[in-house]
Order: structure tokens, then sequence, then C-alpha cells
């Protein structure tokens, strides 16, 4: 696998079993908790009835605008740290198309 480095503009090549590894060594001794299931769906049809109920917060021509249309739990992606003993790795999250995520934009 080729993967890019925490600093400077240099990519690493390292066996995929060895980044997978990395990864979930960071995920396990930061205590995140997984989940067996994708809550995207649940928590994107709250969102949708939060903005549709909400008279005050936006106008009704305008609550498109709030809303993502095609949502996705959010990627991680992890930068190897060669400056640091061990090679560990820096976590760096993609939540673009997450439920939440709202890009503002003038319109």
């Amino acid at each position: 696998m080729i993967a890019k480095t925490d600093k400077g503009n240099t990519v690493v090549i390292l066996p995929i079993q060895q980044y997978n590894i990395k990864t979930q060594n960071f995920i396990t001794e930061n205590h995140f908790q997984t989940i067996n299931t994708d809550p995207t769906n649940i928590f994107q049809n709250q969102i949708r009835k939060t903005i549709k109920n909400s008279k005050t917060l936006n106008p009704q021509d305008s609550k498109w605008k709030y809303i993502n249309l095609n949502p996705a739990v959010p990627s991680i992606k992890g930068l190897i740290k060669i400056h640091k003993p061990n090679q560990l790795i820096r976590p760096v999250l993609k939540g673009r198309n997450a439920p939440a995520y709202i890009y503002y934009q003038n319109y």
C-alpha cells in the first residue's frame, strides 16, 4: 500500500495488513466504540423531520439547502508518522457526506 505521511510531501510503502493493524490499534487505544449497524438513515430522517417541522428556522423555499441528499458514514484514513518512533498514524476523517454536514455557499 502507498500511504501519505503526516509531515512533508512524502509517501510510505507498507503492507496493507500493517496499515490496517495501525488503524485498528489507534481505534482500540483511544477507546472508540464500534457499532454493528449503520445509524445514518435514522439520523438523516431525524434531521429531515426537524428541518421540515421548523417554521421559524428556515424559510419554506430554502429548506432543501440544508439536507444532505446522499448521506454516508464518515470514512477514516491514517497518515503515517515517520518522524515518531513506532510509526504511529494521524487519523483524518472525511465527513463531507455525513448527514449533519452543511456546505455553506452564497446562494
